[in-house]
């Protein structure tokens, strides 16, 4: 089929050029990578920070859990935010729509899915803190991932 455009049913026959087509599997594909590295990163935080220096009398004040959950948690999400943007590739990355859609599902994914694993144990600082690190974390892993862009 070379020359032809290709099957009827893909790329220029029916108006799409081959640089926007595909952009389903890109941002499938940044998705995967951030969900790959929020669960790596997650496992590293429970398994060696929170077994580790997590105590009950740590965790009693509000600056314990900013230290030992809230802080890492935004690590991890910014992470995940910037794996994603990476892993985002071109042409779909300079779309500013796509681009973010891959960059902050995956901490919308993460934040959706807290509240419904904790909703009957959740109280309202736990809620807020858990939305306001997930807006931290995205907001810095897409601006890192956008800073790194800038060094092409």
């Amino acid at each position: 089929m070379r020359g032809t455009g290709g099957p009827s049913w893909a790329g220029e026959a029916h108006g799409r050029t081959t640089r926007e087509s595909g952009g389903g599997f890109a941002l499938v594909r940044a998705w995967s990578v951030g969900f790959v590295v929020l669960l790596i990163t997650e496992y590293l935080q429970v398994t060696y920070l929170y077994e580790v220096f997590a105590t009950t009398e740590r965790l009693e004040s509000f600056g314990g859990r900013l230290l030992l959950v809230h802080l890492p948690n935004a690590v991890c999400i910014a992470l995940a935010a910037w794996a994603a943007g990476r892993v985002h590739r071109e042409p779909f990355r300079y779309s500013s729509v796509r681009h973010a859609l891959a960059v902050f599902m995956i901490p919308v994914f993460a934040q959706v899915l807290t509240i419904v694993l904790n909703w009957d144990r959740a109280s309202v600082e736990g809620l807020l803190m858990s939305c306001a690190v997930m807006v931290v974390g995205a907001f810095t892993g897409y601006v890192a991932d956008r800073l790194q862009e800038g060094e092409r």
